[in-house]
């Protein structure tokens, strides 16, 4: 038996997030029928969440990042229509399914999409309330995610983790600790460091632009 859960924790609300898990938990231990064997999976994109139920032996967290390249060109494949060439799609979702699917909702215009991730991420509030000192540091990050993986970076790196504009601390690039296939080792043109990723470069540049406006 498998119970697959989706991005509950909205509904449940931060508080009952692991509350949450340990009921699922509870569901494994003391199954209310017999079964040969049971997984649950519970999917999440919300960094502040993933803290919360980290903290906890019970939970073991697993990484998923977005859809390999193979994969992605597959899904891109399928959009009927004219669309711009597969590399300059790939260049600007990174195989972000849901991304792609703004894309295509936009008629394929990343400025639109930009300034969606701008409004829906309150990205503006975020640097209005950023010093000088922070404000550079995050222009730094636009370039190389991980300066933000240091002593002065932290503080900045966990409000974009709970923005959902970044991945941190990646662990070792090794299947066997990701749920799926992991990101680049390096990948500067799609803003993946070693440590510390952009969600999409689309996200990097909502950032970029809002910085500029600023």
């Amino acid at each position: 038996m498998a119970v697959l859960v989706d991005d509950v924790f909205k509904a449940v609300g931060l508080n009952e997030a692991a509350s949450y898990v340990k009921a699922l938990l509870g569901l494994i231990e003391y199954l209310p029928r017999s079964v040969d064997s049971i997984v649950v999976v519970v999917a999440t994109g919300e960094g502040i969440t993933r803290r919360e139920i980290g903290r906890h032996r019970w939970a073991d967290l697993m990484p998923m990042w977005n859809m390999p390249r193979d994969g992605f060109k597959q899904l891109y494949d399928q959009i009927p229509g004219e669309k711009p060439l597969f590399e300059v799609v790939w260049k600007a979702a990174g195989g972000n399914p849901g991304l792609l699917a703004w894309l295509y909702k936009t008629k394929w215009r990343t400025d639109s999409v930009v300034k969606k991730l701008i409004r829906e991420k309150r990205i503006k509030a975020l640097i209005s309330k950023l010093g000088d000192e922070e404000r550079e540091l995050l222009r730094r990050a636009v370039e190389d995610p991980d300066v933000l993986y240091t002593r002065e970076g932290i503080p900045l790196m966990e409000r974009l983790v709970d923005m959902n504009l970044i991945v941190d601390t990646l662990p070792e690039k090794e299947p066997w600790f990701w749920a799926g296939e992991p990101p680049p080792e390096r990948d500067p043109e799609l803003g993946v460091g070693k440590d510390v990723a952009w969600q999409t470069p689309l996200h990097r540049e909502a950032v970029r632009r809002a910085l500029e406006g600023a």
